[in-house]
C-alpha cells in the first residue's frame, strides 16, 4: 500500500511539473524598458561656457516618407542646428552657450589649426560604450574651445546622431526622434555624460523640439 500511494502521489507532481514546464516555455519574452531621457547636468556646467557642435549625422526611416523635409542636407543640418541651440539657451540660461556659428566663425579665422566643424567624425560618439573620446576628433573640439567665445570651453555639447523611426502605423505617420547627445570635457576627452533623447511628432521639427526640451524636464 505504501509503494502504491508513493507511485502515484510521485506521478501527480510530475504531471504538475510537466505542465509548469510547457506554461513556462510558452511564456511571452518580457517587454523592452522604455528608453528614459537623462536630463541635462546644468548644475555641473552652471556658470560655465560649453561649445555646441554642429550635427553631421540625420537620418529617418523610409516609412515615414520625409523625404520632402529632409532633402537638402546642408538645410536639415542647419535647421537641426539652430533648434538645439535655440532651445538650450531660453531653457537654461545659466550656462553660456557657445554655438555651431560662433564655432565656424573661430575656425575660418584659424584655418590650417582649426578644423571645420560641420566635417567633423562627432557621429561615432553615439557608440554607447564609448568613454573616451578618441583622436583626432579629442584634439579638434579642444582646438575648437579654445579659439571660440572667450577661449577655454571646458566641456562640448555634441549631437552625435539624429534618428527618426516610424512610430506606429498611423496615417499621417508619427515619428519619434532619436537624438543621441554626450557632453565631453575638451581637455581629457572624457565622456561626461551620455543620453538619447526622444519626441514624437508628425513632421521632423516638431519631433526634435520635443526631443531637445526632454532635456530639460519641468519646464513646459
Amino acid at each position: 500500500m505504501t509503494n502504491s500511494l508513493s507511485f502515484k502521489y510521485l506521478k501527480r507532481w510530475s504531471w504538475l511539473g510537466a505542465i509548469a514546464v510547457t506554461a513556462c516555455g510558452h511564456k511571452p519574452p518580457p517587454a523592452a524598458a522604455p528608453q528614459v531621457t537623462s536630463p541635462l547636468p546644468t548644475a555641473g556646467i552652471s556658470g560655465q561656457q560649453v561649445i555646441v557642435v554642429p550635427f553631421t549625422l540625420i537620418a529617418a526611416e523610409d516609412s515615414l516618407r520625409w523625404e520632402a523635409a529632409l532633402g537638402n542636407r546642408r538645410v536639415v543640418l542647419g535647421r537641426a542646428d539652430s533648434i538645439v541651440e535655440t532651445l538650450l539657451t531660453a531653457r537654461s540660461p545659466e550656462v553660456s552657450w557657445v554655438g555651431p556659428e560662433e564655432l565656424r566663425r573661430a575656425a575660418r579665422r584659424a584655418p590650417g589649426i582649426a578644423t571645420d566643424p560641420d566635417q567633423l567624425g562627432t557621429a561615432i560618439l553615439r557608440a554607447k560604450t564609448l568613454m573616451i573620446v578618441p583622436d583626432p576628433l579629442r584634439s579638434q573640439l579642444r582646438t575648437l574651445a579654445a579659439l571660440a567665445g572667450s577661449g577655454g570651453s571646458r566641456w562640448a555639447f555634441v549631437p552625435a546622431a539624429l534618428i527618426f523611426r516610424r512610430k506606429g502605423m498611423d496615417v499621417p505617420p508619427v515619428g519619434t526622434a532619436e537624438l543621441t547627445v554626450v557632453l565631453a570635457d575638451t581637455r581629457t576627452g572624457r565622456v561626461g555624460w551620455r543620453t538619447v533623447a526622444t519626441g514624437e511628432g508628425t513632421d521632423p521639427w516638431s519631433a526634435l523640439t520635443r526631443a531637445v526640451k526632454s532635456l530639460t524636464p519641468g519646464l513646459p
